[in-house]
């Protein structure tokens, strides 16, 4: 039974007992009044609570949304103020055309009086075939913009492809052809060139300063298609040294990178991975196959040397000493009976000689089997590798080595060269 039922049996239930009472009972004008007030009442009540709404959802004032939580608000500026200089990248190449094309019999090369046998309705192969090329998108990746007028940071890997076209979208929605200017020989960066100019910047960080657990934003080309994807997380590892490796480029060991638990996917490479102050503090480069957010990136600081190279020279010029080394530790040590545990033991091996012939290292007397035990009074060891060291300098200075030979410590100055193109 319903709720207006309900109203409507007890009204008829009080006149009744009305009428009854009426009856019984002299009743004055006064009375009649009073059930008259009550039946008014009554009715008015009912037609309330039909027209009273039925859901009681609080709705929030419209127009553009504004936390109230203050992590999220820096959240949400930093992304703000980094979006626009972030580029999303893609890469066309001219693919072959493949259709199903009619062979002709097997047996056409039978002598005629064999063919006859099979008659003109014989076995047909068909088989794949090229009808000429078509321009088309085979990848993507991610960048942003360092200067007004069209430089552009990303990962060598994105645009290692010299038959490759790249195009560059910005986030206003406009296309740029797009030309690879440099990239560098030990770093997985590359520097791209597009035509326009009074471009948005973006703010680069001091890497070096980075704190375990604090926050990191990752925005790229999530997949070659989801433009603009933001994840969140924290620094969860620094001066990590991986071997990345992907189709197209083999496979690379980069030294010192930035471990994240914000999540970084394919597409994302080249992106900027930003502080809560939208400052770029790395560029995502890599993510481990079948593991949950841990992705890395390479640290700004060792990007700003490339790009202060390139803005003053046009290309990437890095610092060489010209020796191959094994970095030493306790089992190294253990193993081949050193006096330290430290160290870069110079030695040769299926790649080449420890020193090369003609490399600064070679002129500056260093031997096979030395260890190196500091560059400028920096230690060599586990998370400051003696190439990672060696990048901190510029070509054309001198670096002091402290050197362990034959059991004795030696000084030994190297004037650093530009790396040789390969």
């Amino acid at each position: 039974m319903n709720t207006n039922k309900k109203y409507l049996f007890l009204i008829i239930g009080l006149a009744l007992a009305g009428g009854f009472f009426g009856s019984m009972i002299s009743v004055k004008q006064a009375s009649a009044n009073i059930f008259q007030d009550f039946y008014n009442n009554l009715f008015k009540m009912i037609q309330e609570k039909q027209s009273a709404p039925t859901s009681t959802i609080e709705q929030a004032p419209s127009g553009k949304y504004e936390s109230d939580n203050s992590y999220e608000d820096a959240v949400i500026k930093a992304v703000e103020k980094a979006s626009p200089a972030v580029v999303s990248i893609t890469v066309s190449k001219n693919v072959p055309i493949i259709e199903q094309c009619q062979t002709v019999s097997p047996f056409d090369n039978l002598p005629p009086e064999f063919q006859q046998f099979f008659g003109s309705q014989g076995i047909q192969f068909s088989q794949p075939c090229q009808k000429g090329t078509k321009l088309q998108e085979v990848g993507g990746g991610s960048g942003f913009i360092i200067s007004s007028d069209g430089l552009i940071i990303t990962n060598k890997h994105v645009v290692s492809d010299k038959d490759a076209s790249y195009t560059v979208l910005t986030n206003d929605g406009k296309k740029y052809d797009a030309k690879v200017l440099a990239q560098s020989p030990i770093l997985d960066l590359a520097v791209v060139k597009i035509d326009a100019h009074d471009l948005p910047g973006i703010a680069l960080a001091d890497s070096d300063g980075l704190r375990l657990g604090q926050t990191s934003i990752a925005i790229g080309n999530a997949l070659g298609e989801f433009r603009n994807t933001v994840s969140i997380g924290v620094v969860s590892g620094l001066a990590r040294t991986i071997t990345a490796s992907g189709e197209g480029f083999g496979a690379e060991t980069i030294e010192g990178v930035i471990q994240s638990s914000a999540a970084i996917n394919p597409g994302n490479s080249g992106g900027p991975l930003l502080n809560l102050k939208g400052e770029v503090i790395g560029i995502n480069v890599a993510t481990v196959s079948g593991a949950q957010n841990v992705g890395f990136a390479i640290p700004i600081n060792q990007a700003k040397k490339a790009i202060e190279s390139v803005q003053k020279n046009g290309k990437i010029t890095t610092p060489y000493m010209g020796v191959r080394y094994m970095m030493i530790n306790a089992d190294l040590a253990k193993k081949e009976k050193l006096d330290v545990e430290y160290g870069a033991l110079i030695r040769g091996g299926s790649d080449g000689p420890a020193v090369i012939k003609k490399s600064p290292a070679a002129k500056a007397g260093i031997k096979a089997e030395d260890i190196i035990l500091e560059v400028n009074g920096k230690k060599v060891e586990d998370g400051n590798s003696l190439s990672s060291l060696t990048q901190n300098y510029n070509v054309g200075d001198t670096v002091i080595l402290k050197i362990l030979r034959d059991g004795k410590e030696i000084n030994v100055d190297v004037k650093l060269e530009e790396r040789p193109t390969l």
